[in-house]
């Protein structure tokens, strides 16, 4: 069975704060297990998660809306 991360792993891995991977579980940006008082994370998942999020084209990116949703 895949082994489970730590939040201090994953921001390793990811290289961002640890503090940035706390705010992710917090806001259920990221996909993780709560166990107790404890978060994990399926590297896999992770990874997969990674994927999704790639952008579709390069540059800056901008914000699309309708417009007469804001109208509305």
């Amino acid at each position: 069975m895949e082994k489970l991360l730590t939040p201090k792993q994953l921001s390793e891995l990811l290289q961002v704060d640890q503090s940035t991977v706390y705010l992710w579980t917090h806001t259920e940006f990221l996909p993780f297990y709560k166990l107790g008082r404890s978060v994990r994370f399926f590297e896999s998942e992770v990874w997969e998660w990674v994927r999704q999020r790639k952008r579709k084209s390069s540059g800056r990116p901008t914000m699309k809306y309708d417009i007469n949703s804001v109208l509305g």
